[in-house]
Parts: C-alpha cells; structure tokens; sequence
C-alpha cells in the first residue's frame, strides 16, 4: 500500500470535539452527537466528512501509548466561519504535506492498515511525522456498516531530518 504525496492548503472546518485516547475511544459518542446538527451547518463546501485528531505534540507510535489524549473532531469544510451552530466549534486544518492511503473496507477493520503506516510504511520512507493534525476524509463511498467502504486516511509528513 503506497500513500499519494499531497500538498493542500489550510482549511475552515466547523464541528464538535471530544478529549479522548485510544484506550478510552469516544468515537461513537463524538458522531451520535454530531450527525443529528450536522444539517445545521451553512456554507459546506462537500458532502465529505472530516475526522480528525489533534494530538499535544508529535505521538511516538514506534513506542505506543494507548492511553495518549488528543483531541478528535467530527466536522464538515466550510467556506467562511459565518454561523456556526450552537454547540460547535471552528478548527482551522493546517495546511502542508500529507502522505493520503486509500483504505478500503469496515473502519473497525482499519487498526491494522494504521499499524502498516506508522511501524512499516513511514520509518523505511523519506518522510517522518510532522506536528499537525491527523486526519480522515469520509467521502460518499464511505459506510462504516459496509465492507466495501473507501475513506482517506491523511498523514502528516515533513522530510527526514
């Protein structure tokens, strides 16, 4: 599995957020929470779906901590922060360079292509993690009930220092 090198601007994105690790994983809580509002939001840019994950700084994934608190936001692109609903918040996505996996199939099933990425695919790559946000594009092929879903997961990267 090989990544498309991106660069992409910055971008406005309106949701929720909730503090969370990955051994107390509040995920499903964030989207219940978030999907009934989500027609509430003017100015969307796209159908897709962002999930993202801000971490406090740069997480060591070759020693992994499952008890880590970052972050994780369920939002929507927008084109402007003009009227955002009660209860949610703005987060500006930095811009820069990504390495973007294709990932097909359920989202419970995704721990071991996260694995591939972080212990095989970035350590033998040019590329090391860089201090912004970790994230996810849930398009319209995305179902977290269907085998067949597609989403991108979008990881930042900096050359090697």
């Amino acid at each position: 599995m090989q990544p498309e090198i991106r660069q992409i601007e910055a971008k406005k994105l309106v949701g929720k957020y909730l503090r969370m690790s990955f051994s107390n994983d509040r995920t499903f809580e964030l989207w219940r929470s978030f999907m009934p509002h989500k027609k509430e939001i003017s100015n969307v840019v796209s159908p897709d779906m962002y999930s993202v994950q801000v971490f406090d700084s740069i997480p060591d994934f070759a020693n992994y901590n499952p008890s880590i608190q970052f972050n994780k936001w369920a939002t929507v692109e927008v084109d402007n922060q003009e009227h955002i609903p009660e209860g949610m918040h703005l987060h500006n996505l930095s811009g820069g360079l990504y390495a973007v996996f294709l990932y097909k199939g359920l989202p419970a099933d995704a721990t071991p292509t996260f694995i591939y990425i972080y212990t095989q695919w970035l350590p033998s790559s040019v590329y090391e993690l860089d201090d912004r946000e970790h994230f996810q594009v849930m398009g319209t092929k995305y179902s977290n009930i269907d085998p067949s879903s597609e989403e991108e997961f979008w990881i930042p990267i900096r050359l090697k220092r």
